[in-house]
């Protein structure tokens, strides 16, 4: 973990720098994320060429081989899915901490790893995407377009992550940053939500790019409209809960049951700690797909 961050150091603040020359050009406010995104559906999808454990058994996609994986520091979910019969797997927000477990399963169950996806550029802990694009041979790296970050996948609206017969397609849910996207798999069984859409709550919209108008609408345009019996994942939870549907947020989210105001009100007075890793997180994560370790 040192030698990464050490190793990180001398780039830290040109990225910092860069970050705070795009805020003061930009604002981060509500407007300027809006004019740098496209509007929903104005893309065609593209097809790419290329802790805790807990083994959730509610997904019920014939041919679907799915692992749920959890890091206690930052309580983030590491999501594994696999077609089980060509074995090509795609992996969801890896954790730096748990790689070494991450590709001991991945070892385990035979798996060819494709692609390794981050749902926006974290805030909160460091990537391993970077280091395990060195261990993985062929190992693609995927990420919004949006999110500022490095990857060799830039992902936009409709795009689809293809393993196997399986497939997830992009949906952009920008409001906690403007790079946050929700994996949505083929027959909308299950949505990979990131912080957009938590177990009952949402991301906090008061880092830069965050906006509480964005992340309402993108919720409720992108995810909402899913089959209510879709299974929601996120990528954290601070309760011991593992997953929801569509549904169940849709009619008992304290949060996102609120008119559009009250929800603005409520995340405008959050008042939350800034992450203990976000100043070094932020700017590794930026190069998450490339970096060397």
């Amino acid at each position: 973990m040192c030698s990464v961050i050490n190793g990180l150091r001398p780039l830290q603040r040109s990225l910092a720098l860069a970050l705070r020359l795009r805020a003061s050009t930009e604002g981060w406010s509500c407007a300027a994320a809006a004019s740098r995104r496209v509007a929903p559906g104005s893309r065609t999808g593209v097809e790419p060429a290329a802790g805790r454990r807990s083994c959730c058994g509610l997904a019920s996609t014939k041919g679907l081989l799915f692992r749920q994986l959890f890091e206690s520091e930052s309580s983030t979910y590491t999501y594994l899915l696999a077609d089980a019969q060509t074995k090509e797997a795609v992996l969801i927000d890896p954790v730096l901490e748990t790689i070494d477990r991450d590709l001991k399963l991945i070892e385990e169950l035979g798996l060819d790893l494709k692609v390794a996806v981050n749902t926006h550029c974290h805030a909160d802990h460091i990537t391993s995407t970077g280091l395990m694009k060195n261990r993985v041979v062929g190992l693609q790296s995927a990420i919004s377009k949006f999110s500022g970050a490095a990857a060799d996948i830039q992902l936009s609206e409709g795009d689809h992550i293809a393993f196997g017969k399986q497939r997830l397609t992009v949906r952009e849910t920008p409001g906690h940053t403007d790079g946050c996207v929700t994996l949505v798999l083929g027959d909308q069984s299950m949505a990979f939500t990131g912080d957009a859409l938590l177990i009952r709550g949402c991301g906090r919209t008061d880092f830069p790019q965050g906006c509480p108008n964005q992340l309402y609408q993108s919720i409720h345009q992108k995810i909402f409209s899913l089959p209510d019996q879709c299974l929601v994942y996120p990528a954290h939870d601070y309760l011991g809960q593992t997953v929801s549907t569509v549904g169940e947020e849709r009619k008992f989210n304290p949060r996102l049951t609120k008119s559009l105001q009250e929800f603005m009100s409520i995340m405008n007075n959050l008042n939350l700690p800034k992450p203990d890793k976000m100043d070094i997180a932020v700017s590794a994560n930026l190069i998450c797909g490339v970096h060397r370790v």
